[in-house]
């Protein structure tokens, strides 16, 4: 399941909201569409995640917590106490609780963000602007694309490549 887009909507005066019909498609029609929301770790901004995603990043986070040590029990407390299941009505429309308004600071206006797996939710005021300078984000993509994801065919074969020439190398000499 992936999610792309960038859709604009608004808050009834109740605090619901439309899923955006772009990302509904993205669900099994013959089943009710099963969320989990909760307040981003590092944005301004709520995080939609279908529950199945969800229940995978619980059991990665678990499984590096140990239930014997506080701090780790903590985390994992904070991480899905602030965590709730959402359910969508049969409108399609869910309902945003007001801490959850007020954690992120969402009066009207939102903006859906599709993040592959899941989907951000912002103020759509606080998408005025640009999320990063262009010149930033053209400069990291391309420090990350070119270090840190090259596949491990790459890696072996430009490895291979070398161990290649060092082999070439130490004969010659």
């Amino acid at each position: 399941m992936r999610f792309l887009g960038n859709i604009e909507a608004k808050l009834d005066s109740k605090g619901r909201v439309f899923l955006p019909a772009s990302f509904r498609k993205s669900f099994s029609n013959d089943a009710a569409i099963k969320l989990v929301l909760r307040k981003d770790v590092f944005q301004n901004c709520l995080v939609l995640y279908p529950e199945d995603v969800w229940n995978d990043l619980v059991e990665k986070l678990r499984s590096r917590l140990s239930r014997w040590n506080k701090q780790h029990q903590e985390i994992f407390r904070q991480f899905v106490y602030d965590a709730e299941q959402i359910e969508l009505d049969s409108n399609g429309r869910f309902l945003i609780p007001k801490r959850y308004l007020q954690m992120t600071n969402i009066s009207q206006r939102v903006r859906f963000i599709g993040m592959d797996d899941m989907i951000e939710i912002w103020s759509g005021e606080a998408l005025e602007e640009p999320l990063m300078d262009a010149q930033l984000f053209a400069e990291g993509l391309q420090a990350v694309m070119q270090n840190n994801n090259t596949s491990n065919e790459d890696n072996s074969q430009a490895h291979g490549a070398d161990n290649d020439a060092l082999k070439r190398k130490n004969k010659v000499v």
